[in-house]
């Protein structure tokens, strides 16, 4: 799925250009660059965040590294109070989005 941020509120832009900042932390590039966003939502002070990796069978530890700093790139953003990051497409979806949404 291919994000469109020219389809994105202001909030959601914001957002979403803090996750420039992101890396891949296996090939270095930005999370952006390499499409890996699928959904920002921002509805008051909560952001949604959706994301995929670049392969289904990726080390969960990369899932878990990238959705952190998904978190912490967004939390950066004033007025966004909470985040909620969900991976998508990977064999192991269920136990990392569980893992990040204990996280602060």
């Amino acid at each position: 799925m291919d994000l469109d941020p020219q389809k994105l509120t202001e909030k959601e832009k914001e957002v979403y250009e803090r996750l420039k900042e992101v890396r891949d932390p296996e090939f270095g590039f930005s999370i952006t660059e390499a499409g890996m966003i699928d959904e920002v939502k921002v509805e008051g002070k909560v952001a949604r965040i959706a994301y995929h990796l670049t392969a289904p069978f990726c080390p969960p530890i990369f899932a878990l590294h990238i959705g952190r700093q998904i978190k912490r790139m967004a939390k950066e953003v004033q007025g966004i109070e909470e985040v909620h990051v969900t991976v998508r497409n990977h064999f192991q979806s269920e136990e990392i989005n569980e893992a990040l949404s204990k996280m602060p």
